[in-house]
């Protein structure tokens, strides 16, 4: 048995305080100050939430009982018809669009996502809405039919429709040729289901989507409505999202894996509650004065200008302060300022540009815990005064040539791949065109003495990977790593294609051949 003393994130939580709670198992915080991001941890969840998630962990509950009381609930709350608590705003989505293919049938739902002989197998998706998250409906198995036009969604329309799928923001505003109240016309006669994602929205009381004809419209619980990172609400038609909850835990299924808690159920209603009762124009007053003050920090740094945006739209709603400076003066991109916040203590993420020969970096106050205020404040001015020498006039000479057709081999975690180069130079230039398992694509990149750079996206609409290579050039091969995004990292070697040597003399008849 391990003693105390190797349990240090249970003496943090009996009162040891000396660092954070992630600094106890060995990684660094992040001061947030980009916003709502996923990857980031999504939104500081509200003290309500907080304490719904303790309260509720200490009891029990059927959980089909609790949905029913929740859905009940969310309907007082927020006036819809019915509310649902899912796994997350994506698995709200997986769920809807299951209940659209079965009609609430358990013997179809174990089939899913085998839609074989199944009436309801196609989703409708206005083309401004494809995304990396419509994901959510592919997995169940439907084939997603994109339309441009109101009449191309009139022509798309037929028996075999499950849903109709879009993003609400700017396609979907009134007034634009497929706005949401367009597509609820053309689709209210034949009865088809609208599913609006909103997840990076406010939360509107009464619903704007709702009331513009959705009929189902979904939120991330860990974003505006600050409840669970791991929770979600759909809100609309009864019946529907009673067919959805069917479609999620603990049923079995195709969403058994998206299994919500009775803990996280209970915070996202009470962050609910929490919205409505939030002083919403006061805590924008707060996030102002934090920016301002921010501002005024950095005010007299030379080159440097300062501008508060204040959004008008429903998504990812919160001011920002844009801190810019002359780069050429102070020798210091925007780019850089956000790799070495983002990869030093104390860790900073921020969103940056470098544009129209200014670089600025942007900053969100909505996830910023009062005490970073002056913590980014030093970092900034750390590093927009820090003597730099001015950037070389060029590039360093590339050492090698290698030009020519490569054989990569990718290493990934648990399997390995053969990609394929071919490659032009132009000095420090790379351009060409990148093999990889399921598609081509171009790549370009710099090589700057051995040190190589390439980059291709692969893109498989609406998704995209992007292979970011750096590697080592020798005389006969190159070597490094594979940044892929999101999806982590993997390892390359790349050896060139030599020719085998055999050349052949090509004679082309003059006409046409006597004999086949």
């Amino acid at each position: 048995m391990p003693d105390t003393d190797d349990l240090p994130l249970l003496r943090y939580l009996e009162g040891e305080r000396d660092k954070t709670i992630y600094e106890t198992i060995g990684l660094e915080p992040i001061i947030n100050c980009r916003g709502t991001f996923t990857i980031l941890g999504g939104s500081i969840m509200r003290p309500e939430a907080l304490g719904a998630f303790k309260a509720a962990s200490g009891y029990f509950a059927q959980l089909d009982e609790l949905a029913e009381a929740v859905g009940r609930r969310l309907a007082a709350l927020t006036g819809a018809e019915w509310g649902l608590i899912a796994n997350g705003c994506a698995a709200a989505i997986k769920h809807v669009t299951t209940a659209c293919v079965t009609g609430g049938n358990p013997e179809r739902l174990l089939r899913v996502p085998d839609l074989t002989g199944f009436e309801k197998r196609q989703v409708i998706v206005p083309r401004y809405s494809r995304n990396q998250y419509d994901q959510a409906v592919r997995t169940v198995g439907v084939e997603i039919v994109e339309v441009e036009t109101p009449a191309e969604l009139e022509h798309a329309i037929n028996p075999t429709t499950a849903m109709i799928y879009l993003v609400t923001g700017a396609g979907s505003a009134p007034g634009q040729p497929l706005s949401l109240e367009v597509i609820a016309d053309i689709a209210r006669p034949h009865d088809i289901p609208i599913l609006a994602d909103s997840a990076a929205e406010l939360l509107t009381i009464p619903n704007v989507h709702l009331e513009q004809g959705a009929t189902v419209v979904a939120y991330s619980g860990g974003k505006a409505i600050c409840g669970p990172q791991s929770a979600g609400i759909a809100l609309g038609r009864k019946d529907l999202l009673q067919a959805s909850w069917q479609a999620s835990a603990p049923h079995h299924g195709h969403g058994r894996d998206n299994k919500i808690g009775k803990e996280e159920t209970l915070a996202m209603l009470a962050a609910v509650e929490a919205w409505i009762a939030r002083d919403h124009a006061g805590e924008w007053q707060i996030w102002l004065e934090r920016l301002e003050r921010i501002a005024d920090g950095v005010a007299d740094i030379p080159t440097v200008a300062t501008a508060v945006e204040e959004p008008t739209g429903l998504g990812n709603k919160a001011p920002g302060l844009v801190i810019s400076w002359a780069p050429d003066q102070l020798h210091l991109s925007a780019e850089e300022v956000a790799e070495d916040f983002a990869r030093n203590r104390p860790r900073i993420a921020v969103g940056s540009a470098d544009a129209d020969g200014r670089a600025s970096i942007r900053i969100n106050p909505s996830q910023m815990r009062p005490e970073q205020e002056q913590i980014l404040i030093e970092r900034i001015r750390g590093a927009l005064t820090a003597e730099r020498r001015p950037r070389p006039t060029g590039p360093e000479p590339a050492a090698f040539a290698i030009g020519g057709e490569w054989m990569v081999d990718v290493t990934y975690f648990t399997s390995s791949s053969r990609h394929r180069w071919m490659l032009r130079q132009d000095g420090n230039w790379i351009d060409g065109r990148h093999e990889s398992d399921l598609s081509v694509q171009e790549i370009t990149g710099t090589l700057e003495g051995n040190r190589l750079m390439l980059r291709s996206d692969t893109r498989q609409a609406p998704d995209n990977v992007a292979f970011m290579f750096s590697g080592t050039v020798s005389a006969d091969r190159i070597e490094g790593s594979i940044l892929l995004g999101e999806y982590l990292t993997a390892t390359f070697c790349a050896a060139p294609v030599v020719s085998d040597g055999v050349r052949e003399r090509v004679v082309i008849p003059k006409g046409p051949p006597l004999a086949t």
